[in-house]
């Protein structure tokens, strides 16, 4: 969802590579990529992997936050914005329209402190119309950009940082630690987003001066990574980039740390916590400081595991918090080092830094052996890997190189730097930048909690927005820009064609069905040297009593808490030096074990999986401390608008008659009443080879996965498991609006939908088909067109059928500005209800060009591969069912998406939801023509 803030961006790769299967022998990535420079400046970097049809192409600008001026904050986000709705060429919808038909990836930007970058893999044979497009977008765009069009992406800005910051626990914290970490006159003062105060008085000059001067060649890094041929390529970026004039020279960002002369403790009253929260910074360094990559590992130490010491100190001996939390956030001039810890209700977080501080202590007691640093470092080589596993991550990282580091060539250095770290760095780095450093506090409690925050705070300042009735710029976005054309040596305005066809292959699928009823499929790939694999052990919530909700949810976490020969700390590190993950984790339907795990390592990591299901610890101690931990976030859930818009949407659209209708983790009634009693007895009688999956996709073959299952098909216990009639109600009678009330709310959270269908229904993908151009297409979607891109309502909005083997609700999604509540939920009934009717034959073009083209890429990631698994595990999909769904879609026609319309979008029989400030917006929602709203909860509101 454009835009992604990027807070962190947490880099584990260690370098870029090629294909992992043409340096099998000596089992050692290489650097492959050329680099060259246009004569305008442009920097272009091209890596080839051939394992899928696809390219990515990114275009990074080396502008953030950072190269803003105090006054006019906020404007590289809102180019991250701008530059995906026209250019000269590319027309009105610009990228976003293009990447409908392309069967793109979602054309998607981020921006950070330091740089903002634009992104999307396109099957090949669409490769010529992206670079086409980005130099459009680069040269070609900034006449576009009109009074209207500034005031209507002001508009989803401001909606975003409301999403982002105002309407969530927590929101403001890092703002608040910006402006007291880092001087005034320090370009990382600010937010990314910027005020909203700056951004209402940017002016249009304003935004084309900063485009100017930033957005020229002579800043810019072009990466293209994937099947492409380079010489056409190279004639391609020179064709299409060539021409755009250089701009002035771009300084260089001099390095600009930070000395604190004094500790700074503040503490702010928030709105939407329910339980108090302390955050640490200190100043740092900057990216890829020799110091940082200690650091790296220091974090990880202090915080993860049973072995951390603040682990032990605040979670297994204190009981303050069910988990800290340490990591760097460094950037190109600067650093900052966090430690964040949300603690249980009530608690005061004086007894937290009292916990911190011992937890130091015991630190510079006992320091880091060398088995604990093998350990952390062998993560970080799996962390490399996966990150590797598409194309697009692997252009991120070269253009990650090319920016911050000078050339990519330095990833070379960069490996080196990570493996040489050693224990006495490790010490050293925290002796340098923490112990007896003066450091940022920030305490954010809930409302009327001031007695838990740290002593000697004083208020924090805050600038919480006013959502006033009616107060807000009008604009018209169905104007077209009138501009005079940039000239160019050539005819711009014709979109290249594409090239030859992609040919798609399917992943090759093998099964297995064992003797004890464990049903395995696999898919052997040799991109990269992992193996992802997952066991599905069907029922979860399904299988619960309704008094004792949140059962499996326990489960699924005391599962990784020991074996029966393994102590928690034990298995922890038993797994940790494999290089290994291992999740678990329950959902309505099922337990899922999900594991990564180097290839080489494989087997050592399976032979722990097989302990965890055969041979549970039952730890008493571990079940408190995950109790403890549920009920914190079914308290926190209570205090986040969307946690509370999806809990109270399951209970409308199931009912009281469905276990479906429950929240999985629980309430605090029935969390209290779970025993370790029965916990056992759930796992004894419910968790069995003969109701479950294991899909494994990865560098392995079917042989060696068929011999590392023989001891657990041996050694797990078969039984006979049964299943409830699951009751979902068929229809809704009539539609109906609930509304919760958030007193002060800064959005609305809009949930409407039915239940609908089942992903075995014949329609269920029809239905998906029909969705594409409504809210499943994201920017190509009517959803957002017209209330995002035509109303400035929202940030973003979506609608979808989601489903299993029962049926599933289809939902709309979105958060909308507070005082257009109503307008906002006026507008989807109408789309809705015309939806069907209007639907048209570019419509059914668009959907066929995406679904079609899209599934050159459907495929490229290990985990993209494991859904597909899963899929055909659960579903009885055929191993080709991604071609089947292509027949179907190259089959439709407009008056078969007009009946499925008809069929599953009435918007007369939904359930209307909205979570915001009934004060406000509760009483106009009676206009909408389906009764009054029905209170949900009681505030005291008038």
């Amino acid at each position: 969802m454009k835009s992604i803030q990027s807070f962190l961006l947490y880099f584990l790769l260690f370098s870029a590579c090629s294909s992992y299967s043409q340096n099998q022998k000596s089992k050692e990535f290489k650097v492959e990529f050329e680099k060259f420079t246009l004569d305008n400046g442009l920097q272009v970097i091209l890596h080839l992997d051939r394992s899928d049809p696809v390219v990515a192409v990114a275009l990074t600008s080396h502008v953030g936050s950072a190269r803003e001026k105090v006054g006019r904050t906020g404007f590289a986000h809102l180019f991250e914005h701008l530059l995906f709705l026209e250019s000269e060429n590319l027309g009105k919808g610009g990228l976003d329209k293009m990447s409908a038909r392309i069967g793109g990836a979602g054309a998607n930007g981020s921006t950070s402190r330091d740089r903002t970058n634009y992104f999307q893999t396109v099957p090949k044979d669409a490769l010529e119309k992206m670079i086409w497009a980005e130099a459009d977008k680069l040269g070609y765009f900034i006449n576009t950009v009109t009074e209207p069009v500034l005031s209507k992406e002001k508009q989803v800005v401001k909606n975003e940082k409301r999403q982002s910051y105002d309407n969530r626990p927590y929101g403001h914290t890092f703002s608040v630690i910006s402006k007291n970490l880092y001087p005034s006159t320090h370009p990382y003062n600010w937010d990314v987003i910027g005020s909203l105060e700056d951004l209402q008085n940017a002016t249009l000059e304003d935004v084309k001066s900063f485009y100017n001067r930033w957005y020229v060649p002579n800043n810019v890094t072009l990466t293209i990574a994937g099947d492409f041929d380079v010489k056409q390529t190279k004639a391609w970026v020179e064709k299409y980039f060539g021409e755009i004039k250089r701009g002035e020279s771009i300084p260089k960002m001099e390095k600009q740390p930070v000395i604190l002369t004094e500790t700074k403790k503040l503490y702010y009253e928030d709105n939407f916590a329910k339980v108090p929260q302390l955050t640490l910074t200190w100043p740092s360094v900057y990216e890829y400081h020799p110091d940082s990559y200690a650091l790296e590992v220091l974090a990880s130490y202090l915080s993860k595991g049973k072995k951390a010491p603040l682990y032990k100190i605040l979670v297994e001996d204190k009981k303050l918090t069910d988990a800290a939390d340490v990591f760097q956030y460094n950037s190109e001039i600067a650093g900052q080092y966090m430690l964040g810890v949300t603690a249980f209700e009530k608690v005061n977080l004086n007894e937290v830094m009292e916990g911190v501080n011992e937890a130091f202590k015991n630190f510079e007691t006992e320091g880091i052996s060398q088995q604990d640093l093998d350990r952390i470092k062998a993560g970080q080589e799996t962390a490399f890997y996966t990150n590797l596993s598409s194309v697009l991550g692997k252009g991120f990282q070269l253009a990650q190189y090319e920016i911050f580091a000078g050339t990519p060539e330095y990833i070379n250095q960069d490996v080196k730097n990570i493996l040489a770290v050693s224990t006495e760095d490790v010490m050293r780095v925290y002796q340098k930048y923490i112990k007896g450093k003066k450091y940022v506090a920030t305490s954010f409690v809930p409302k009327g909690e001031l007695t838990l925050i740290l002593n000697g705070s004083t208020l924090a300042a805050v600038v919480e927005e006013k959502i006033v009735e009616g107060k807000e710029d009008s604009f018209d976005a169905s104007i077209a820009s009138t501009y005079e054309k940039t000239p160019s040596k050539f005819d711009r305005s014709m979109e290249p064609a594409y090239g030859d066809s992609p040919d798609v292959k399917l992943p090759s699928v093998w099964k297995s069905k064992l003797s004890s009823g464990l049903n395995v499929l696999g898919i052997e790939n040799q991109e990269v040297p992992l193996v992802q694999f997952q066991l599905q052990i069907k029922g979860g919530m399904l299988l619960e009593e309704s008094d004792k909700i949140g059962v499996s949810n326990m489960l699924a976490e005391l599962m990784t808490k020991g074996t029966k020969s393994k102590t928690p700390e034990q298995l922890e590190n038993a797994i940790e030096s494999l290089g290994a993950t291992i999740n678990t984790y329950a959902t309505d339907e099922a337990i899922f074990i999900s594991v990564t795990t180097l290839a080489k390592n494989y087997n050592a990591t399976m032979a722990l999986v097989q302990e965890i299901i055969v041979e549970p610890r039952w730890d008493a101690k571990e079940f408190e401390l995950i109790k403890q931990s549920t009920l914190s976030q079914i308290l926190q859930q209570k205090a986040d608008p969307n946690s509370i818009a999806r809990n109270e949407f399951k209970k409308l659209i199931y009912g009281n008659e469905s276990i479906l209708g429950y929240n999985r983790i629980g309430t605090e009634s029935t969390v209290n009443k779970i025993t370790l009693e029965d916990l056992k007895n759930y796992y004894v009688k419910n968790t069995a080879p003969s109701v479950a999956n294991f899909q494994i996709v990865g560098a392995i073959s079917k042989t060696d996965v068929l011999n590392s299952v023989a001891s657990l098909n041996k050694g797990w216990k078969s039984k006979n498991v049964a299943f409830p009639k699951i009751t979902i109600g068929n229809t809704i009678a009539s539609s109906k609006i609930y509304f919760y009330d958030v007193p002060g709310a800064k959005q609305s959270v809009i949930r409407i939908g039915y239940p609908a269908l089942a992903a075995t229904d014949a329609n269920f993908y029809p239905a998906q088909i029909m969705n594409y151009r409504l809210g499943g297409g994201s920017f190509a979607s009517q959803l957002t067109q017209q209330l995002r891109e035509g109303k400035g309502y929202t940030y973003g909005i979506s609608s979808s059928f989601s489903g299993s083997t029962n049926k599933g609700p289809f939902l709309i999604s979105s958060g909308v500005r507070s005082n257009v509540t109503f307008e906002s939920v006026n507008l989807i009934k109408e789309i809705l209800q015309q939806y069907g009717k209007n639907f048209s034959e570019n419509d059914l073009e668009v959907t066929k060009g995406y679904l079609i083209k899209s599934n050159a890429r459907a495929f490229e990631t290990l985990s993209s591969k494991l859904e597909m698994l899963y899929d055909i595990s659960n579903y009885n999909y055929a191993d080709d069912y991604a071609k089947q769904q292509e027949k179907i879609v190259k089959n439709s026609t407009i008056d078969a998406i007009k009946k499925l319309s008809e069929n599953y979008l009435n918007p007369d029989k939904m359930i209307y939801l909205v979570v915001g400030d009934a004060e406000t917006q509760l009483k106009k929602l009676s206009q909408i023509g389906f009764g009054e709203p029905i209170l949900l909860n009681k505030t005291g509101t008038k």
